[in-house]
């Protein structure tokens, strides 16, 4: 049984920065592409961020692109998601996601969801 355990949310004034880390168990983590997801309130789910097995990143909009870096190690099964700069707009719920195969695209479905962890960023 797969399980995704987020850690790292809080309350950050804009400009500061958040890691969120998500621990994986239940399927070998090196055979996966992971990523993050995020639901502000009264929008949609969006994609965050995602990275392959060998590493390479993508980003969703561009709104997070230049401040937020997604990394993983293998060694302790862990995707983090680096948020730099941070704005009001970035409060959400952020998701960690597990891929069925090792390489995606950015509108690749996930597969397995953790259950979130609250971001919010105040003015």
């Amino acid at each position: 049984q797969v399980q995704l355990v987020e850690s790292g949310g809080g309350l950050v004034q804009a400009g500061g920065s958040l890691r969120l880390s998500c621990t994986a168990s239940g399927r070998t983590f090196s055979n996966y592409a992971m990523g993050w997801f995020r639901r502000a309130p009264g929008k949609e789910r969006e994609f965050v961020a995602a990275i392959n097995r060998s590493g390479g990143g993508m980003y969703g909009p561009d709104s997070v692109k230049g401040r937020f870096t997604i990394s993983r190690d293998s060694a302790k099964n862990t995707v983090y998601l680096q948020m730099n700069s941070l704005k009001p707009e970035d409060t959400a719920v952020y998701y960690c996601v597990q891929y069925t195969g090792y390489y995606v695209s950015t509108s690749t479905e996930p597969r397995y969801w953790g259950q979130g962890t609250q971001v919010t960023v105040s003015s």
